[in-house]
């Protein structure tokens, strides 16, 4: 996860505070919607 925190920092000019929260929104959204892909989401990003 660490990465995509990088390229978040880099390609939209974002801080760390603001990467995390950016993931953790783009989490939410796709448990939210696609209730089954949940295990999956976790494995990529983390609980």
């Amino acid at each position: 996860m660490q990465e995509l925190i990088e390229r978040l920092k880099q390609e939209a000019g974002l801080n760390d505070e603001q990467a995390k929260k950016v993931i953790e929104t783009i989490k939410g959204f796709v448990v939210e919607k696609f209730p089954m892909l949940e295990g999956a989401v976790n494995s990529v990003f983390g609980s």
